[in-house]
This record gives C-alpha cells, structure tokens and sequence, in this order.
C-alpha cells in the first residue's frame, strides 16, 4: 500500500519543500519508532524489527524506492536521501530488506506480471521474508564458477548445492537463487535465477556465529529440492545479467552514505566524551574524515540523480562502493582510538545505545566483502571505468 491523502489520492512526496518533507518524516518516527529497538549495536532479526516493517508497511513508506503504483513511495533522489538521513539520526534498526531493495526492483525489471502480483504485494505485507543466494564455499568473489545446481524434470526444478554467507536465512521463508542450469557453456552463460520457498524438503538452514557472537549469516543446503518451473525468473541460462543488475542495486545501497554517516555521529559523541580532541592527530584526522563523507554523500546523489533520469547503473558504482566500506571503516577506526579501553567492549560503552565502537567496527569489516569484495570492486574499476587491459 501507499500513503494517500484524504482524497484517497497518492501523495506526491516529490512536490514538497525539502524541509517540509524532512519535518514530516522527522515528526513521524519521533512519534511512531519503538524506543526498545533504538540505535541497536546488532543488526535485529525479524521477530525484533517486524513491528517497525508493518508500521511503515501500514503508513505506504516500507518502499521508498519503489514506484507508486507498486505500493512504493516512488521518491527522488533528495527526498530519498533525507528520508534515510532521518532514519539514521533517530537509529532506526535496518528491517530485513532484501525483499524490499533487491529482489523486489528485480522483479518489477525482470518478472512476470504474474510474479509482480504473486510476490511484491507479500513483501510489503511482510508475509514474505527474503534472503539472498548468492555465495558458495567456491564462488563467493569469483561468482559465476557457482555450482549449486538446477535440473529440469518436468514440471520442476530439482536443486542440489550450498550457499554461503546467507544474511539472516534464519528469518527467511523465500530465497532467491542464482543456480547453475547448464554446466556445458561458458561459465557465465549457464546461469538461471530461481525462487525457493525456504519450507520446501530438503532445505536446511544452519546459522553461523561471527565476531560478534551474533547469528546474523547462514549456511544452507539443498538435496533435491524440487521447485515448480514458474518460478524462474527471466529465461533459462539468462540469470547472469540479471545478477550483475541485482549486484548492481546491492552495490548501489552499499555505497549509500547512511552506514559512514552514522558512524560519524557516534565519533562525534566519543570525541566529547572523552576529550577527543586533546588526542594528539585525532582533530585532523576527524576533520579529512568529515570532509571525505560530504564528497561521497553529493557523488551518491550524482548516481540517484542518473536512476532518476532513467539513466542505468555503470561500473562507476563500484567505485562509490569501494569508498564507502573504506570510509565506514576509517571512521570506525578512529572512533576506537578514541575511545580507548573502552573500545574493546562487545557492549555499548556504559549501557548507552548509542556509543557502541567496538559493533560499529566489526560492522564495518563485513562490508568490504559484502556485495563484492574490495579487491573485485578494484579490478572492475580498472578494467571498466580506467579501460585498464585484464
């Protein structure tokens, strides 16, 4: 669903006055947010978060990035980023999104009118959770050498195969699946795109504990998994372009300021607690850090503008990507330094939500491995954006 007026009418968030748009939603989650999952130091499951899903569900704002007519918001760049801006000063936890900001756009690119109804209408509803998958124990940087397969035996796919690294499959009750289809080809070539229903036999999800001791990714199985043949997405063998535009609007949402900018918040509040700035070199280093956000915040809004305009995402995204993890993980860094001691607590300095450096830091590591790890962000701006030989 979306927001409308009392006319009944869509609202145009668009034709608002940035600080009346700003006001609007600032007013909203300071008035609606649950203060118990406020600035958390983990990312939530589900069961945690779900409240927060169906309220911006029931309020139209779950998909700020959707067009209007999918029950999204449909917003322009600006009005994107100050809605995320909000979010992120108020802390509010990230719901389970791969639904929301991955496989629903590749539907509404890709799918049948079929699958639209079938699947979008569910995802804002929040009877469907997604995961992502994507990464083997073999093919997680160099992803097309996949091997989970997919064999047509008439009206179903069976699957056989691991995933990797899957963020919160233990939530999930849907996944999306690059499989091999044909293992005759050019590696590239013999890639479908499939849905899974994670209830189906011979699923079997097994949580991973990280540095955190949190169970944030997954492994999982597949032993003969049968799948009706409707839920390929695309044309059978044609998965792998489908995957570079997904990976494409993962790297895009990766390389959103939202992760550095919060980071940033939080040295601020550590610099005053602790006298930051009588640390020898912390005051330059905090400043080339400032300056360093508010270059990468106008160049993702460069590359919102481009998708506005209809424009496609290029091998420029890599570039805005790579900087983004490495910025987050600078700022992260330095807010350690200043922290001191405390900064190795697995807690939140004296209970305080907020100041959390040691989560922000090991947050900061998975992101130059998400989407693409920084060495293979690095090669694809050398060869496409440099025009570098391979």
């Amino acid at each position: 669903m979306n927001a409308s007026s009392s006319t009944g009418t869509p609202v145009d968030y668009n034709a608002m006055p940035d600080a009346e748009f700003r006001h609007m939603v600032r007013t909203w989650i300071e008035e609606n947010y649950p203060e118990d999952i406020r600035h958390p130091v983990k990312r939530l499951h589900h069961r945690d978060n779900r409240p927060w899903y169906l309220m911006l569900s029931a309020k139209g704002w779950l998909a700020p990035n959707w067009p209007i007519e999918y029950g999204g918001m449909g917003l322009e760049p600006t009005k994107l980023l100050i809605m995320h801006s909000e979010m992120e000063r108020h802390g509010c936890a990230r719901v389970n999104d791969m639904g929301l900001t991955f496989i629903g756009p590749l539907l509404l690119k890709f799918g049948t009118e079929e699958q639209k109804r079938q699947f979008l209408p569910r995802i804002l509803s929040g009877d469907d959770i997604w995961c992502q998958g994507y990464s083997e124990p073999n093919a997680g940087s160099d992803l097309a050498d996949l091997r989970t397969s997919a064999v047509l035996a008439g009206d179903h796919w069976r699957v056989n195969g691991q995933k990797v690294w899957t963020t919160l499959a233990n939530d999930a009750n849907w996944i999306f699946l690059l499989v091999r289809t044909d293992p005759t080809v050019k590696k590239q070539e013999g890639i479908s795109f499939l849905l899974v229903p994670m209830d189906t036999a011979g699923v079997t999800v097994r949580p991973i504990i990280n540095l955190d001791m949190h169970d944030e990714f997954c492994e999982i199985f597949f032993e003969d998994v049968l799948v009706p043949k409707e839920l390929l997405v695309g044309d059978i063998n044609r998965g792998w372009s489908m995957a570079k535009s997904l990976l494409g609007f993962e790297r895009m949402h990766l390389a959103s300021p939202q992760a550095s900018s919060y980071a940033m918040a939080t040295l601020e509040k550590l610099i005053a607690r602790h006298d930051g700035f009588g640390q020898t070199g912390v005051r330059d280093k905090y400043l080339q850090l400032h300056m360093d956000l508010a270059d990468h915040t106008d160049l993702y809004e460069e590359q919102l503008n481009k998708l506005k305009n209809g424009q496609p995402l290029d091998a420029a995204i890599s570039l805005l990507k790579l900087n983004q993890c490495e910025l987050y993980q600078r700022i992260t860094e330095l807010a350690l330094t200043v922290a001191g001691e405390v900064g190795g607590y697995l807690e939140p300095e004296d209970d305080s939500q907020r100041l959390h450096p040691a989560g922000l830091f090991i947050q900061s590591r998975l992101l130059t491995i998400a989407g693409g790890t920084s060495e293979i962000q690095r090669n694809v701006i050398a060869k496409h954006v440099l025009g570098l030989p391979s």
